[in-house]
């Protein structure tokens, strides 16, 4: 009976990801953009801006199905875990990394969970600024996170990932979304390189994001 609960719950999980995507897809069609990288089924760190809380199902939406069962959006728990509905499209429908906010909280590193993610085949989705970005500036200092995955598994491509236009698609305040094109932007890889520290390997990889915003 447990069993049959479970397939259940995983058939419904992939319904209602295959309804999201095509919802994503009428309200903002939403295309991915692929420059100097291809879509195929390789292990990948997709690192993108964060404007909005749709930022990470824009991603999510365009990549090609059989990459999209891989892939899993690192997201804060404390957000899908707050009512009972979050709490099935986050860790069921997106199969999201869940990290706690909270560091007096934590009973685990985060980094040792995106680890273990990887290690299992995952391919991951993250927001390196940690926050929405609601200034005027393309984008928030980065936190370590990146420098971090990239340094402890350099065989993994980190995949620069521009989300464009959500930001006018849904103004704050309105309901209603615009009829504009959303936009993802995917860019070359990169990798830290030897000897490369922190600092100087977040500025570059924030370069290689911005590169890939739309010039206007």
């Amino acid at each position: 009976m447990a069993d049959e609960r479970s397939l259940l719950r995983r058939l419904l999980a992939r319904s209602v990801g295959h309804l999201l995507a095509l919802t994503a897809r009428f309200i903002t069609a939403v295309r991915g953009d692929w420059r100097g990288i291809e879509p195929i089924p390789k292990q990948r760190i997709y690192f993108a801006n964060h404007v909005s809380n749709a930022d990470m199902p824009m991603i999510w939406t365009v990549l090609p199905s059989a990459m999209r069962r891989n892939t899993r959006p690192v997201a804060a728990a404390d957000y899908w875990l707050k009512n009972k509905l979050r709490a099935f499209v986050g860790p069921e429908v997106f199969n999201c990394v869940l990290i706690d906010r909270r560091p007096e909280a934590r009973t685990e590193d985060p980094i040792d969970k995106l680890l273990e993610a990887l290690d299992d085949g995952s391919s991951l989705i993250i927001f390196p600024e940690g926050n929405r970005n609601m200034t005027d500036e393309p984008l928030l200092p980065f936190r370590a996170g990146l420098f971090n995955m990239g340094t402890k598994r350099p065989e993994i491509d980190l995949v620069p990932t521009w989300v464009a236009n959500l930001n006018e698609i849904m103004p704050k305040g309105e309901v209603i979304p615009l009829p504009l094109i959303c936009t993802v932007t995917f860019g070359p890889p990169i990798h830290v390189e030897e000897g490369e520290d922190k600092d100087a390997f977040l500025r570059r990889a924030a370069d290689a994001l911005i590169a890939l915003a739309p010039h206007d």
